[in-house]
């Protein structure tokens, strides 16, 4: 009974939290971003800002187009890379760094960081952060799947990183359908928002998504930057460690 019990309580509060995120997550991201100060999923600011952000590359028949569009459109990403997608496509990460965009690390695979042992986890990190670091001084991470826990924490510390997730997940990875997309990424936006959408083998309406998402924030009065540079507006030194 007590088991019971406890089991109905759990599921009530997951149930509470699934309905604040869905019908006020502005709201569920501010009750996330102080219950995890060392997670960053928006930053607070008034200017009309928002950060890009791009998983899963990078790719040879997709990236260059996504690249295209945010030259096109003036924007600039963070792209949260897998270390094994960089070789033969190193080409590709200084082309990023040339246009003012930011490589990030995404671990070694397209998989759950949360299942990893923790000596798997520290290897991953360790291998991709040395590939990167080739091309830039990557300090910012984004868990595969998006779960964290303690342990991921306390070695992305260890290793001077910080884990960055973001306000939405436009469900871009199960479904192609452009417009719907979009709607729900602009629904998502607000001033110090961080957006994700991703980059990957099959995933070619992406290069789409952004050709009308970006014009669409242009229009709106929003200026789309990277991670490191929202969050330099919170804290021009990177000195804070947390998201208020």
């Amino acid at each position: 009974m007590k088991l019971r019990r406890m089991l109905l309580i759990v599921l009530a509060a997951l149930v509470s939290v699934l309905l604040v995120l869905f019908f006020f997550p502005r709201t569920g991201l501010w009750v996330m971003a102080h219950l995890n100060p060392r997670v960053t999923f928006y930053v607070p600011t008034h200017q009309k800002v928002v950060a890009l952000s791009i998983d899963d590359g990078p790719t040879a028949d997709i990236t260059p187009r996504i690249l295209e569009v945010l030259r096109r459109n003036g924007a600039h990403a963070t792209f949260f890379i897998l270390g094994d997608r960089i070789a033969g496509h190193e080409d590709l990460l200084e082309h990023m760094l040339a246009d003012g965009d930011e490589l990030a690390n995404h671990l070694w695979y397209d998989e759950a960081s949360i299942g990893l042992k923790k000596a798997a986890f520290s290897s991953q990190l360790s291998r991709v952060d040395s590939l990167l670091s080739e091309h830039g001084d990557p300090r910012l991470f984004r868990p595969g799947s998006g779960w964290f826990h303690k342990a991921i924490l306390d070695e992305l510390a260890e290793q001077g990183y910080r884990c960055v997730l973001a306000c939405n997940y436009p469900l871009d990875t199960k479904t192609r359908r452009v417009g719907m997309i979009v709607r729900y990424l602009l629904r998502s936006t607000f001033p110090g928002a961080i957006l994700v959408v991703h980059d990957g083998p099959g995933r070619t309406h992406t290069p789409e998504v952004l050709s009308r998402l970006l014009p669409a924030l242009r229009r709106r009065g929003y200026r789309i930057v990277t991670v490191s540079e929202l969050l330099a507006l919170n804290d021009p030194q990177r000195k804070a460690s947390r998201v208020h």
